[in-house]
């Protein structure tokens, strides 16, 4: 096999936050041993708060590790010059939102003391190449996220690094965009790049990785070529030219002496990446603890289904049999409640008043409104018992004012 030049080596690399009193609190990377070598795509994958970012953060010397050590190009990741080799887009794209792209490009040029016109000749290719030559001189601030994700992906490419790291680069792209960066990702690997992607969406990282590492609760699962992890190896796949019935039956009796067609390939047929992802999640869930996000459970029960369960239904048909019951088939009268009455009464008296008085606000339709059913002696005596409050309240009214006179 041939020796290939070590791109990244992290060797027993651990990070610990601490709490207020100094006490460790979270092991957010804990002994963490991987090897990425020249011209590899190598895809870190995790579900939320599995160490991806805090290793992100420690390659690229923004971190200091707690326990073991990293090496970048066989340097310490603090290194200047690690540093002007490295490209990194950050899952959220944090540019300048005044600069149009070419501006962009050429304030990321001049960190790297570019020249004027090597800067003009990168910005223009790049901004080309990642689709955004009819919007180069809008303010990046107008870009959708997706037109962010592209000149985020530029401004990493400015210097001509040897090391892209790239977190969620295909985040917010349509499905044009994500071809082409993952088709401009596979052109940067032939040209020799290192890159190491670190993405959610396994079929991104299943087209362009040939190795991958997954990590829960900030330990490493599993690590190696994609090929050979997908891989079943307790299975055999065999692909033929069309088979009929006769066929197929003579293969499973008689592979060897009555196959009758043309065997294309034998071979171990292969999981799909974002099968064999959560198959190790899952078991790692039931073996291993994690500060970080575990898979969802069930669906709470506030969040009622918009159709009814059977018991949900059965209520609704009971409730409706009782509406549908005919009044007279009940043994007994059905009277009205007795608090909706006085309420009736005080309405009809402060009407009746108002019309007196000449200042009645009622539209002239609700004079139509049928008479009240004659009153009972107890509801006279109501009647009265209104009749003389309201009678108080206007002596009142008329002696307050002859003092206001």
């Amino acid at each position: 096999m041939e020796h290939k030049e070590i791109v990244i080596e992290t060797i027993s690399l651990t990070k610990k936050y601490k709490d207020f009193w100094g006490r460790d609190k979270v092991k957010a990377v804990d002994d963490l041993n991987i090897q990425v070598h020249k011209g590899q795509v190598f895809g870190l994958l995790g579900p939320n708060g599995s160490g991806k970012t805090t290793t992100i953060k420690m390659l690229l010397g923004l971190l200091y590790p707690t326990q073991g050590r990293a090496r970048i190009f066989g340097m310490d990741p603090m290194n200047v010059n690690v540093k002007s080799r490295i490209g990194y887009l950050p899952e959220e794209t944090r540019l300048y939102q005044f600069l149009n792209s070419w501006e962009t490009l050429d304030f990321y040029g001049r960190i790297f003391n570019l020249n004027r016109a090597e800067r003009s000749r990168r910005a223009e290719a790049l901004v080309d190449m990642v689709g955004l030559g009819t919007a180069a001189t809008r303010p990046v601030g107008q870009y959708s996220k997706g037109m962010a994700r592209r000149i985020g992906l530029a401004q990493s490419l400015i210097n001509d690094p040897d090391l892209l790291i790239l977190d969620e680069p295909t985040s917010g792209l349509d499905p044009l965009g994500t071809r082409q960066i993952k088709d401009l990702l596979l052109e940067l690997k032939k040209r020799g790049k290192t890159i190491v992607l670190c993405s959610h969406l396994l079929a991104d990282v299943e087209d362009v990785c040939d190795q991958v590492a997954i990590m829960y609760g900030g330990k490493l699962l599993c690590a190696g070529q994609i090929e050979e992890l997908l891989a079943q190896q307790d299975l055999t796949q065999i692909q033929t030219e069309n088979l009929g019935e006769k066929e197929l039956g003579q293969l499973k009796d008689y592979l060897e002496k009555n196959l009758g067609t043309k065997v294309i390939s034998v071979g171990s047929p292969r999981d799909r990446l974002e099968q064999f992802f959560l198959r190790m999640i899952k078991r790692a869930e039931k073996e291993m603890f994690t500060h970080g996000a575990l898979t969802g459970g069930k669906v709470s029960e506030f969040l009622r289904s918009s159709t009814l369960d059977d018991s949900g239904q059965a209520l609704l048909e009971k409730l409706s049999a009782r509406e549908e019951t005919p009044i007279e088939k009940s043994s007994k009268p059905i009277k009205p409640e007795s608090k909706s009455q006085p309420e009736k009464r005080v309405l009809d008296s402060l009407i009746a008043q108002a019309d007196e008085s000449g200042k009645s606000a009622v539209p002239p339709h609700h004079e139509e409104q049928n008479t009240p059913p004659r009153s009972t002696p107890s509801e006279q005596v109501d009647r009265q018992l209104l009749d003389n409050l309201l009678d108080k309240s206007d002596d009142h009214d008329t002696r307050r004012n002859g003092r206001g006179g």
